[in-house]
């Protein structure tokens, strides 16, 4: 009466979590560098923290909105091409969230 483990099995889990991960990984990244191409560059408010991490200040998250906007204005992209970019990030967003999707609906499925 010995433990039996099923090896091939591991190695099929392991390679669908890492592909799963390397995926979601990729899209977001993709989604994030289109959307600051397209001129839409996420700006942060600060949040409220305990003493060991730094947090910045109101006017720095203001300089760096104005930085954020002043850079999206000296864009080489058309109109066009800034709307493409801007529908390819919220794609790729939509990719992440279906990949996330699709991985809790393998395991409450099974």
């Amino acid at each position: 009466m010995g433990i039996s483990i099923d090896w091939f099995a591991f190695v099929q889990v392991f390679a669908a979590a890492l592909t799963g991960a390397v995926l979601v990984v990729a899209f977001y990244a993709i989604g994030l560098r289109l959307l600051v191409r397209s001129g839409h560059a996420p700006v942060v408010a600060p949040a409220e923290f305990t003493d060991a991490i730094t947090v910045i200040t109101e006017k720095e998250a203001k300089r760096a909105a104005k930085a954020a906007a002043k850079a999206a204005k000296k864009s080489p992209l058309t109109e066009g091409q800034k709307r493409l970019a801007l529908v390819g990030a919220y794609a790729s967003f939509a990719f992440c969230g279906i990949a996330v999707l699709a991985g809790l609906a393998l395991i409450v499925i099974r």
